[in-house]
């Protein structure tokens, strides 16, 4: 059997877990080697970026790529998580609220800024992850990280203390939190209803298949993986000739003209992706190397 290796994209449903997703590609692949980037939580849906075989390795590219996310608030209410699978902890009269003050408001919340991590999260401290924290009832301080919101707008629905929501941010901005943040600044509490992630850099959930779709492609024969290549969209390439991918798959740096940036994506003629080669003065050394065959058909 070949090695399954390329760009997974799936449309995670609500109820299960990203690592859940994981344990699920991997059987339905017959592929150990499966990860995701950028978690959902339980509670969310939507585009879930996964990176199957040796393409692993190129996680981090797509970890680092700006989100795009729809869903509901609820205001009036507040949740220990924050979020509606959460404890209701606080309940507070929600004011006159018109679409002008809202959006003024977000607006104002748009750009760089520094979000304390919620008590109920993955993120470790001392080793131990916030959520095991906060199940005991301890709450630690948590070091605050920068984020930036690119886009953030809200509507009303036909319910008043329920608006649907659209934002745009960096990787690992906590979607409810700026919600519980937004809800304070006009004067009440509030909570994320529903969360729905749409895009991940150049990637949309349109494209995504849900797990039962992705198993009957499987079942199938159909090609269900993207190339390796798909991940770093971001990434200036070159083309190699093949003494240079000689050179790069034993581990030596190359020669490369008139290039920018920091690292690039080196591809055969054909398109394939060799490597990953960062800057080093004069030259470009292999940081991440794909093996001979990246054929990325279904497994």
């Amino acid at each position: 059997m070949t090695t399954s290796n390329g760009l997974l994209l799936v449309d995670k449903p609500a109820g299960v877990t990203s690592h859940d997703v994981v344990a699920r590609v991997r059987r339905i692949l017959d592929e150990r080697r499966v990860g995701h980037a950028g978690t959902l939580d339980p509670m969310a849906t939507g585009l879930l970026v996964l990176a199957v075989g040796p393409s692993t390795r190129l996680l981090r590219f797509a970890q680092g790529e700006t989100k795009e996310y729809e869903g509901v608030v609820t205001f009036g209410v507040a949740t220990d998580s924050l979020d509606a699978d959460g404890t209701v902890t606080e309940r507070h009269a929600v004011p006159a609220l018109s679409s002008e003050a809202v959006n003024a408001r977000a607006a104002s919340i748009v750009g760089r800024q520094l979000q304390t991590p919620p008590m109920v999260s993955a993120i470790k401290v001392g080793g131990q992850r916030l959520h095991a924290l906060a199940r005991r009832g301890v709450v630690v301080e948590r070091e605050p990280r920068e984020v930036t919101i690119r886009a953030f707008t809200l509507a009303p629905t036909s319910e008043p203390d329920r608006w649907g929501f659209s934002v745009t941010c960096s990787a690992g901005t906590y979607v409810r939190v700026l919600l519980s943040d937004l809800a304070v600044s006009l004067g009440t509490v509030g909570h994320l209803s529903a969360l729905r992630r749409t895009k991940s850099g150049a990637h949309r959930v349109e494209e995504a298949s849900g797990l039962e779709e992705l198993e009957e492609k499987v079942r199938d024969g159909a090609a269900i993986l993207a190339p390796p290549r798909a991940f770093l969209s971001a990434l200036a390439s070159v083309e190699v000739t093949a003494e240079q991918e000689a050179r790069i798959r034993q581990g030596q740096r190359v020669e490369l003209a008139n290039l920018d940036g920091h690292e690039v994506a080196a591809l055969r003629a054909s398109g394939e992706l060799v490597a990953v080669l960062r800057r080093r003065d004069l030259t470009w050394q292999p940081v991440v190397v794909l093996p001979d065959d990246e054929s990325p058909g279904p497994r």
